[in-house]
């Protein structure tokens, strides 16, 4: 898929509907007492996200997401005092929504190959612009596609790093998280219009 509509093609519309899906980040502990650590997930709950492709085919594709950074929680069980600390330090040391109210993918063009009419394998290549930084980034989906729904499932990682961020320490250090990040999804998204 490439971005942008061909001529006399129609495009088609995709919302996900966030209420209807998961999409999730796990940290990775590190250090001295990291035997003893968590590796925290952390649900994303507040983004929006728009699939576009030609209606016709399934050319001319495109997705653009956008993270509001405010509203993310440790969804593992840990203590309360545990949790309290751990999401005060990830939005104070490491989000910094004050500053960085969002972060915002959009892609350039989506390859996509067919396994049947309903099962996709998609490869996307963008820009994720993240704590400041814009930054190149890919990731493959499989995507059930169902007429007017669509379920898309993967995973990427990132590392901090590469957005200026130096990972969270606890315990004067002795339990840290490890620079690099995965996300899960599993979204559900239907059609507009």
């Amino acid at each position: 898929m490439q971005t942008g509509t061909q001529k006399g093609l129609a495009p088609v519309k995709f919302k996900i509907d966030a209420a209807a899906s998961r999409f999730t980040v796990q940290t990775f502990a590190t250090g001295l007492l990291s035997a003893f650590g968590h590796n925290p997930t952390i649900a994303i709950r507040d983004y929006d996200a728009e699939i576009q492709f030609n209606s016709d085919t399934i050319d001319n594709g495109s997705v653009r997401v956008t993270v509001r950074t405010s509203v993310m929680e440790v969804v593992d069980e840990m203590k309360n005092d545990d949790r309290k600390k751990l999401e005060q330090a990830m939005y104070d040391q490491v989000l910094e929504p004050n500053r960085f109210p969002t972060a915002v993918y959009e892609s350039k063009p989506i390859t996509v190959q067919k396994d049947s009419a309903e099962q996709w394998r998609a490869h996307v290549t963008g820009e994720l612009s993240f704590h400041g930084v814009t930054q190149s980034h890919s990731f493959d989906a499989r995507v059930n596609y169902m007429g007017t729904t669509m379920r898309i499932a993967g995973e990427f990682r990132l590392r901090q790093s590469d957005y200026g961020i130096k990972p969270v320490s606890f315990a004067g250090g002795a339990l840290k998280s490890k620079d690099e990040l995965k996300f899960n999804f599993e979204m559900v998204a239907r059609q507009q219009g």
